[in-house]
């Protein structure tokens, strides 16, 4: 059970949000706070209290411009602590996703505010928030927690992985799971089976992509409906990867 503390100076904006989110069955209690300064001082008081304290907060929910410091001031300054609170964006502007993502966000959620996506960022807030595997401990297979119960997942299911942080969701036919292991760490270890790096934030197994399209010098690769970027870097050695996967 999730404690939230949600930001955004406009209150119309900041109600909502509270109510959406105190509506979810995985949060515990949703507290508001209209300015950068207030939520750095409700923060500042969790920090003190400790994760068992009464004024623990477990999530920050935070808007980006906003009068005086802005969210991701806020953001960096949470970065200096050893146990800060997770934090999701909520803004009505794109254009600082890859800021938001480079300051260890778990999400990014666009207004207007929508009742399923806020779900989903809650939900990974949640599986973060849990316990999670170290290490793979079985061959071909690594172990993912779901509400308790360990599931092994063959590694072959697995089409994409996602950085988050010092975390990577799995994405299989099925669904994701989140795994507490670095993306780099599994790029090392699934080399030999064929996954290859496409980005900092993205590794793919080359066998299961379906296209790789060229677009005004941006690369993409198309895996089952989800359509990736390729960063410049690794675009040239994934074609040659991709092209001696089809020859062999």
């Amino acid at each position: 059970m999730l404690r939230v503390l949600a930001v955004d100076d406009e209150k119309p904006a900041l109600e909502e949000l509270l109510y959406l989110l105190r509506s979810d069955p995985r949060v515990r209690s949703a507290e508001g706070a209209t300015d950068a300064t207030e939520a750095l001082r409700r923060i500042g008081r969790a920090l003190e209290a400790g994760p068992d304290g009464e004024d623990a907060i477990d999530v920050v929910f935070l808007d980006i411009h906003m009068a005086g410091l802005t969210g991701l001031d806020v953001a960096r300054l949470l970065a200096g602590f050893a146990r800060p609170p997770l934090v999701v964006f909520v803004t009505a502007h794109e254009g600082f996703a890859v800021q938001a993502f480079d300051l260890k966000a778990v999400d990014y959620v666009l207004k207007p505010v929508r009742r399923e996506r806020l779900a989903e960022a809650v939900r990974r807030v949640s599986d973060l928030s849990g316990p999670a595997p170290a290490a793979p401990a079985v061959a071909g297979q690594i172990p993912v927690e779901l509400g308790g119960v360990t599931r092994f997942v063959p590694v072959d299911d697995i089409a994409y992985v996602e950085a988050q942080g010092d975390y990577a969701r799995l994405h299989t036919d099925e669904g994701s799971h989140l795994v507490r292991i670095p993306l780099s760490t599994l790029e090392e270890r699934w080399a030999a089976r064929g996954f290859v790096r496409i980005h900092r934030s993205h590794l793919v197994a080359l066998g299961r992509i379906d296209e790789l399209r060229l677009d005004g010098g941006a690369t993409t690769v198309r895996v089952g409906s989800a359509e990736l970027s390729v960063s410049r870097r690794h675009a040239r050695q994934l074609r040659e990867l991709l092209m001696r996967h089809v020859r062999g």
